[in-house]
């Protein structure tokens, strides 16, 4: 059995989208262990003062729908009243105990594959903030926020995968860290082939940003970081840009790599990228 709780703030004020949204964002961490989902429970904290209860059923219906859409069932859960919106699940998933997939297998001469691309971060707050159209966000962004991350793992298991984690708030280079510590061996990352949601990089000239950025810059600022490509400002702040429901980040041999990338894009994943590679020596990341 594998089990995981998870549960996010709105990250946009359309409720079924929140609902979808967070529930993606929680059964993705059984995905990323290489399980199962099997049963979910609703967490919830809602205003019921000061917020319609039509606005909570909107909710709910979103991560119905996609516990639903992950062949998975959601069995009950448990509510509170709070100042403000909060939803995610308990999951529940199952996994075979000699495949359990972790962040801490990667091997040098491993090809790395990262799954959706990376933004949403500044992106949400540039919509609250009024600098970028909901709109846009809604069609070009949240249909990839909220999709299961099921499908890109499921190609994923057919091939010698040696280890994946799902991106969340640590940014890109957070993530690739603790790869990179799990595995004893340096990471390059390639920055040119980086997937970027449409228009975070303008956000961030345009002056955006996100609460965690600092932070996650603090962060990988501990370990060796040895930036050996021309970046401004604003591209370098995608890299400690936050997700919320991001791809896969998976690591396998490189002579396995194309083809993995080629069922990927058949099935429907259609922004995964071959980012980078595992190599010999200190722990740390290349950005080349």
């Amino acid at each position: 059995m594998v089990n995981t709780v998870d549960f996010i703030t709105p990250p946009v004020d359309d409720p079924y989208w929140f609902g979808q949204i967070s529930a993606a964002n929680s059964i993705s961490d059984v995905y990323s262990m290489g399980g199962k989902p099997v049963t979910a429970l609703n967490l919830v904290m809602f205003p019921s003062r000061h917020l319609d209860m039509g606005y909570l059923k909107e909710i709910l219906r979103g991560g119905h729908d996609k516990v639903q859409e992950a062949g998975a069932c959601l069995v009950g859960g448990h509510s509170v009243d709070d100042e403000e919106p909060k939803y995610g699940l308990c999951v529940n998933g199952v996994v075979h105990p000699d495949r359990i997939i972790t962040n801490a297998g990667a091997r040098p001469g491993d090809a790395l594959i990262l799954t959706k691309p990376i933004g949403s971060g500044v992106l949400f707050n540039a919509v609250r903030s009024g600098k970028f159209p909901y709109p846009e966000l809604e069609r070009e962004v949240l249909p990839s926020i909220a999709a299961l991350n099921g499908p890109a793992m499921e190609a994923a298991l057919r091939f010698e995968l040696h280890a994946c984690t799902d991106l969340t708030g640590f940014g890109i280079l957070g993530h690739l860290l603790e790869m990179a510590q799990g595995a004893d061996a340096r990471i390059r990352v390639r920055y040119r082939e980086l997937p970027f949601y449409p228009g975070a990089l303008e956000m961030y000239r345009k002056g955006e940003t996100t609460g965690s950025n600092r932070p996650n810059r603090a962060m990988v600022a501990r370990c060796e970081l040895d930036m050996r490509c021309a970046l401004n400002g604003a591209e370098e702040e995608l890299l400690y840009d936050p997700q919320t429901s991001g791809g896969l980040l998976l690591a396998l041999p490189a002579s396995q790599a194309d083809e993995l990338l080629a069922e990927l894009h058949a099935g429907g994943v259609k922004a995964a990228r071959l980012i980078g590679e595992v190599v010999s020596g200190a722990v740390g990341i290349e950005v080349v």
